[in-house]
């Protein structure tokens, strides 16, 4: 049987779900990529940085192709569900992606396959937990079931798989002609993901980002070139890292069950919230001269190479929402244009917990002057981006607003003044 394998976000051999079955069903295999104009030409939420990743992550599938099975990478340029119905093939085989995209497209695949007497296969892969596990309001609960199944070890494809190129296709430097920007901290592929995992970090003290103790496996994760299992097998030790794994699912699968959260608050009746969105304050705090030094050093890191951890993530969209009172649909779009590791679903979620319209009641509140005390007490990640404050100690960094430091900006705002009135907004009660 001749079969397609349609590679989406999952750019490896290894462990590849839907690949690896396709392997024992299929004596052919043609291994495509398609370049679909409506993600990467017509996309309003588009990163450069996660697209170039993504790149250099498919020219290394494509050469370890031709150096272990003598095949290219085919390249296709077009909407996915009419591509599929140029190929002479018997069954077409993917991994199941779930914004509310991926599923309109994946089902035109499958009726247009179907037409043609085409089977269309689709696999989970990106999930350590089961697609069925519908997530309640609650984190801890969905993390408490999802622990009781088990995860499956990772397979490879069979001995003798037969992956082969077809001459109507494109190859790979097609693709180069799309990256407009790389990340100086982050490099696409596999060999790099492999290389991270093997690292040893301190996960307790993620949270300080001059020490750099965060995997930046998030990129890898989201266009897998690391199998989500191979990495709960690798970490399984590290329960704080297995912790974060199952968000990722708990906030995949929100969405998947509530595609309305893309353009919504998760609870409606913060959709009635007026905003103030001052586009002078939401473009201080893009560029990063908002005079809250942790968070104009975080903004400045995100631009440069698109990825900042969890703890600045959270600073930057509380001080965004909560201080400047900006709608955090804005600031969940910024992040998907900056983010190498962007992902629709964890992104919303993340944003939503940050701004109190997601899953729970809590109106969270950083302490900006707090969060950079305790997490870069010798302002060294501030210094490394906020060029203006390098000749001053970390005494008057953390006081800044005690200052007057002639090239950096003032306080953009009294930020508690400004949190008491969101606070009333919200109508919640600390």
């Amino acid at each position: 049987m001749k079969c397609a394998f349609v590679f989406r976000r999952d750019l490896r051999i290894y462990d590849n779900t839907g690949l690896v079955e396709a392997s024992y069903d299929c004596d052919e295999i043609i291994p495509l990529f398609i370049v679909d104009p409506r993600q990467m030409l017509q996309n309003n939420y588009k990163s450069e940085f996660a697209s170039s990743f993504m790149i250099n992550s498919l020219i290394e599938l494509d050469a370890e192709l031709r150096t272990k099975w003598d095949a290219k990478l085919n390249v296709f340029f077009g909407n996915a569900e009419e591509v599929i119905k140029k190929l002479d093939v018997n069954a077409i085989y993917v991994n199941e992606d779930y914004t509310p995209f991926a599923i309109q497209r994946d089902e035109k695949m499958r009726e247009n396959a179907l037409s043609k007497g085409i089977r269309f296969l689709s696999f989970t892969d990106v999930l350590l937990s089961p697609k069925e596990l519908k997530p309640t309001r609650s984190f801890s609960a969905f993390y408490k079931k999802a622990l009781q199944y088990k995860v499956r070890e990772p397979r490879d494809v069979r001995d003798g798989v037969n992956f082969i190129s077809i001459k109507d296709s494109m190859g790979v430097d097609f693709l180069k002609s799309f990256i407009k920007v790389e990340s100086p901290l982050l490099k696409g592929g596999r060999s790099e993901g492999l290389k991270l995992l093997e690292r040893k970090v301190d996960f307790k003290r993620r949270d300080y980002p001059a020490e750099k103790n965060y995997t930046m496996l998030s990129p890898h994760l989201k266009f897998g070139t690391l199998s989500i299992r191979e990495t709960y097998y690798k970490k399984r030790d590290d329960s704080g890292f297995i912790r974060e794994l199952y968000w990722r699912d708990f906030y995949t699968l929100l969405a998947y069950y509530n595609p309305y959260v893309f353009g919504h608050c998760y609870r409606r009746e913060f959709d009635s919230i007026n905003w103030e969105n001052n586009e002078e304050y939401f473009e201080a705090w893009k560029q990063g001269r908002t005079g809250y030094p942790i968070v104009d050093a975080a903004m400045r890191a995100l631009n440069n190479s698109g990825f900042i951890n969890g703890r600045l993530r959270m600073i930057v969209a509380f001080f965004l929402t909560k201080v400047l009172f900006v709608d955090w649909r804005w600031g969940e779009k910024y992040f998907a244009t900056k983010l190498i590791d962007y992902d629709p679903a964890i992104n919303n979620g993340n944003w939503q917990w940050v701004a109190s319209t997601g899953t729970d009641y809590i109106f969270r509140v950083f302490d900006p002057w707090k969060q950079q005390e305790k997490f870069d007490p010798e302002a060294k990640f501030i210094k490394e981006w906020v060029e203006e404050l390098r000749d001053y100690p970390p005494s008057v960094i953390h006081k800044i607003y005690e200052h007057n430091i002639p090239a950096y900006p003032k306080p953009i705002v009294d930020w508690r003044e400004r949190v008491e009135f969101v606070k009333r907004v919200f109508s919640f009660e600390q």
